[in-house]
């Protein structure tokens, strides 16, 4: 791969700089655990779609989170080629995270039973979230060294656990404990929560937008006509670039895996019985181990190499699979949300570091574009995989050979990535 002018990484990073593209980890994570993980689906069955039956509000929900990840899929490529092209990566980024936390706050204020603007508030905020998530992740590449970038990612996605863990847990006791802060009940409560996200989201942002520089443009301006043809020049020559594709193809089939655990876990749990309260337990646990895990991870992935951490982090999770299928206490459910907090956040920041490693500097707005779409696409494979294994076999416990695979399968890909050939 040919270096190309655009954007320089500073020999030596500003400390001031480093924390503060970090801290929008911290930021927006409150987003992903307190609506996506944690009340948002509670508050869309039990309050907006509360006269509907549990399936229907189930239906409406899913038919949310598939629009959110198309409109998304649709999006990312040509948002990051045109902010590449015009110089605006960090003012994307926070065009899309403020007007996201802005209808996050929104969405606190709609009535009961009104669950289309519910779900037409979440698609558009779910679509923000994601959208300033692939520009803050191509600003990584101008703010430190390559050397540096495996701890830096590690310490954004360490910070972002601890963060939305933090609130995560006072939310959870306000809910329980609502009279403590002047709240009429748990609903008003659930309700604040999402408030309190929103200003936490659009506060945390600031110190990014203030000392976080924006990379140059890479020439020929913003418009969507230049966005259009530099995509179909990348795809003309994908050849060139054949180390990233075959590293999207193996992320596409770990990350699938990864998010099939965030996504089934507790469905999984309520299956095999399991208290709510567990569940929640088991969250909190996830989040707190992840933030040391996250920062450790990435400090390793500088010492032996982010491909071996990530492997090191894939053999984590097919331990947790085996381990989850003969499951039979909650304690043990506590040990895999711990194993999982190990696991999740050092592969997720290395994937990170790792590919921006492979790509050309000057547009990794639009590169990300591309490996924000593979993690959208990654829930076509492995949450139905899961499901039908259960059902097919006639036990949920055999839904795990679903995450084996995927996790097998991505690892074998990508120790076939020729790292030193892409960076070259």
């Amino acid at each position: 791969m040919t270096p190309m002018a655009g954007v320089a990484s500073p020999a030596r990073p500003s400390r001031r700089v480093v924390w503060s593209w970090a801290l929008y980890d911290w930021a927006n994570s409150a987003f992903a655990t307190v609506v996506l993980a944690g009340f948002f689906p509670i508050l869309f069955q039990d309050y907006w779609s509360s006269a509907a039956a549990p399936a229907t509000a189930n239906l409406r929900l899913g038919w949310a989170n598939g629009l959110a990840s198309l409109l998304i899929v649709l999006l990312a490529p040509l948002a990051g080629a045109m902010a590449d092209r015009g110089g605006w990566r960090k003012r994307a980024l926070l065009f899309f995270a403020w007007s996201a936390a802005a209808l996050t706050a929104l969405l606190a204020l709609v009535p009961g039973g009104d669950w289309l603007v519910a779900a037409t508030l979440f698609v558009l905020a779910t679509v923000g979230f994601m959208a300033a998530n692939l520009f803050y992740d191509a600003l990584l590449v101008g703010i430190a060294p390559r050397r540096q970038w495996h701890s830096l990612s590690g310490l954004g996605f360490g910070l972002g656990y601890l963060g939305g863990g933090l609130l995560y847990l006072g939310c959870v006791i306000a809910v329980l404990q609502p009279a403590r802060f002047g709240l009429a009940g748990p609903l008003e409560a659930a309700l604040a929560g999402l408030m309190a996200t929103a200003v936490w989201w659009a506060v945390f942002a600031l110190p990014l937008a203030r000392y976080v520089p924006e990379p140059p443009a890479t020439g020929g301006g913003a418009s969507l006509g230049g966005g259009l043809r530099q995509i179909g020049s990348t795809l003309r020559h994908l050849r060139a670039y054949r180390p990233v594709v075959v590293f999207l193809l193996a992320y596409w089939l770990y990350i699938d895996g990864v998010g099939t655990t965030i996504r089934m876990a507790v469905a999984y749990g309520r299956a095999l019985g399991f208290e709510q309260n567990d569940l929640i337990v088991a969250l909190l646990i996830t989040q707190f181990v992840g933030f040391p895990a996250a920062i450790a991870m990435g400090a390793l992935g500088e010492r032996i190499g982010a491909r071996p951490g990530i492997l090191l982090g894939l053999g984590v999770y097919i331990l947790i699979a085996v381990w989850g299928a003969f499951i039979q206490a909650p304690w043990e459910f506590y040990c895999i949300a711990a194993l999982v907090g190990l696991a999740q956040g050092g592969v997720q920041a290395l994937s990170r570091s790792l590919y921006a490693r492979l790509i050309p500097p000057e547009r990794a707005a639009e590169f990300f574009g591309f490996y924000n779409l593979l993690g959208k696409f990654a829930a076509l494979i492995g949450p139905p995989a899961f499901g039908f294994l259960g059902v097919w076999l006639g036990d949920v416990r055999y839904s795990m050979l679903a995450l084996i695979v995927l996790f097998t399968a991505g690892g074998l890909i990508l120790w076939r990535v020729d790292l030193r050939g892409a960076e070259a």
